[in-house]
């Protein structure tokens, strides 16, 4: 029977010349006439039975258990065929006897192709299985190009790549070349350990995920991986690249982030979408543990990235805990993060923005890597004075949105300990800058502003231009011009001992400025009293005539009601209360200032 169908089988070959094509139609030239149609895809394969039944034992099984049809051709289709129409074609020529190239992109689908349609060894000897399997082990694993090839032709296949063991094949083949060239070379040859990384990146993200996997688990250095990671980031973010090689930092310099923003919810995008936000969650997770794995500026553009596609909340919160790690890396302009207005019809699909939200920068987001940041560094003085710095040039950045809270601007300009700035300079510039962008600030929203200042860890550069300020409140005018008065006498006796003059000179210079200093700023607190004094006296004259046209209305008796309200009020001392209140505070004030000439401490110059 066997040799009867081969006999068969050879009669057909033999008698096929080639194969043609008309529109969605497949056939050999022969002069027997086809008895089997075999539909992949939208292509009719217009063939003989006996060809592919001799190679194939899931189609000769398919036409066993269909009743006979003697007069007519069998239908038969292939759903969810690996490779799809192209790869049948190869199968066929392959059941008909021609030859067949099998090529670093081809050799996946047909091994697929071969699995699904049952070509083993046991069924017929020299079938396509064992061939595609031959060039697999012999050809694709020896070379780095066919090995990266094929890893990409798998793209399409699904689970019979994963389960014939060809990705993993390959990605071990990749790994393996890896770590041998990168081993060979030393750490300075940036070229050399990331020769790599273009190759690699045209990978989907799940098979370069299954690199960097193995390449890991080899031994790999963490920066190498980490370099690695911000290629792929770069290639396949859009605005990856352009966030992270901006420099210098300002309103304007936030226009890509909002463009990025502004793109990503327009009509189609939703897809793309959710792609960018599972590519941004599956980088952050296998980022490697270590602080010299990534910059910093390269984490804070991937938290950038997932607020913009909504990551999880999780994965937000890993990047913040990561970048407090290495706060101290940053630039100002890294930390601006742009609050989105959703305006354009967005509304509707995020809701409308709070209040709150409705800053320009997420001051938020910033404030809680600032803890984070403290957590890990709270041993290191000097990472708590970079980042002093860094906190200041951000305040002052934000300073200018009109719509900042004194919450959050106060609320951000505490988070950092006492110790933490050993200059204030840098924080009275974002507390001007405030002051500048919200004029209309009652006074004791700017005595709250000023709160987290220190006037005695001003420069004497700060303290005069705070001095003249008439932006500041009048208590912390008086903070800083005690304070001025206390650095230029300092000043005034270094240069002394630099010149060589004697002590009693120098006491006697300080004495009279210190002396000349105390009166004026007495005569000017005397004057501010003198005014509010003037203010109270007008408000009590103001109360004797309500109470005498009261005493009339009482007695007319018009309103009994009100009689009886008005003598509770009369007889209230809430208002004399605040009053004595009002000018006592003063008064404290004008001796505290006074009292407070005898602290002497030194001053850095404002650079």
């Amino acid at each position: 029977m066997k040799k009867s169908l081969q006999a068969n089988t050879s009669q057909c070959v033999a008698i096929v010349e080639k194969f043609e094509k008309k529109e969605r139609s497949w056939f050999p030239t022969s002069q027997i006439p086809t008895d089997l149609i075999i539909h992949v895809q939208d292509i009719n394969f217009y063939v003989h039975k006996l060809p592919l039944i001799s190679k194939s034992e899931c189609l000769s099984d398919l036409l066993k258990s269909r009743p006979s049809q003697s007069n007519s051709s069998c239908d038969i289709k292939l759903d969810n065929f690996p490779g799809g129409a192209e790869t049948f074609e190869l199968i066929i020529k392959f059941c008909y006897g021609f030859s067949v190239d099998l090529t670093a992109s081809n050799v996946a689908p047909v091994r697929c192709a071969a699995e699904f349609l049952q070509m083993t060894e046991e069924y017929e000897e020299g079938n396509l299985i064992s061939k595609t399997e031959s060039f697999i082990a012999f050809i694709v694993l020896s070379s780095w190009r066919d090995s990266i090839t094929v890893m990409k032709s798998c793209e399409c296949l699904s689970t019979w790549a994963e389960n014939l063991q060809i990705l993993r094949k390959c990605t071990d083949a990749v790994a393996l070349k890896i770590i041998r060239r990168t081993s060979m070379c030393n750490d300075t040859d940036y070229d050399g350990e990331r020769w790599w990384f273009d190759d690699i990146s045209i990978l989907c993200i799940d098979h370069f995920v299954r690199i960097i996997t193995a390449i890991r688990a080899k031994g790999s250095k963490p920066e190498i991986i980490g370099a690695s990671i911000m290629h792929y980031a770069e290639k396949w973010l859009p605005g990856m690249e352009e966030l992270q090689g901006q420099k210098g930092f300002g309103h304007r310099k936030n226009e890509l982030h909002m463009t990025i923003l502004s793109g990503k919810w327009e009509e189609g995008n939703v897809g793309q979408e959710k792609e960018q936000r599972r590519m941004i969650e599956v980088l952050v997770s296998i980022l490697p543990p270590q602080r010299e794995a990534v910059p910093c500026k390269f984490l804070l553009s991937m938290l950038k990235m997932a607020l913009v596609y909504t990551a999880t909340t999780a994965l937000v919160s890993e990047l913040e805990k990561r970048v407090g790690m290495v706060l101290g890396d940053a630039t100002v302009y890294d930390l601006l993060i742009p609050i989105p207005s959703y305006n354009n019809g967005t509304e509707g699909k995020l809701g409308s923005p709070s209040e709150e939200r409705r800053t320009m920068h997420d001051v938020d987001t910033i404030q809680r890597i600032v803890e984070y940041f403290l957590m890990h560094e709270q041993q290191l003085q000097q990472q708590q004075s970079n980042v002093g710095k860094l906190l200041d040039g951000y305040l002052t950045e934000i300073a200018r949105d009109p719509n900042l809270s004194i919450a959050k601007f106060q609320a951000l300009a505490e988070v950092l300990p006492q110790d933490a700035r050993t200059c204030h300079d840098g924080l009275y510039r974002a507390i001007d800058t405030y002051l500048k962008t919200h004029p209309t600030l009652m006074e004791h929203d700017r005595r709250r502003l000023c709160k987290p200042m220190d006037c005695e860890k001003l420069s004497l550069d700060g303290c005069m231009h705070a001095a003249q300020n008439d932006r500041l409140p009048l208590r912390t005018v008086m903070q800083v011009t005690f304070s001025y008065k206390v650095l230029y006498s300092e000043q005034i006796k270094m240069r002394a001992a630099m010149n060589g003059k004697g002590p009693m000179q120098h006491d006697i210079m300080c004495e009279q400025d210190s002396t000349w200093s105390t009166k004026k700023e007495i005569k000017n607190i005397i004057s501010e009293l003198q005014k509010i004094r003037t203010s109270i006296e007008e408000l009590q004259h103001d109360y004797s005539q309500l109470q005498q046209e009261f005493e009339k209305a009482n007695k007319q008796k018009i309103v009994s009601g009100w009689s009886s309200g008005w003598k509770k009020f009369k007889t209230s001392t809430l208002f004399h209360g605040k009053m004595n209140a009002m000018d006592t505070e003063n008064v404290q004030l004008g001796q505290t200032t006074v009292s407070s000439k005898n602290s002497r401490r030194r001053r850095k110059s404002i650079s």
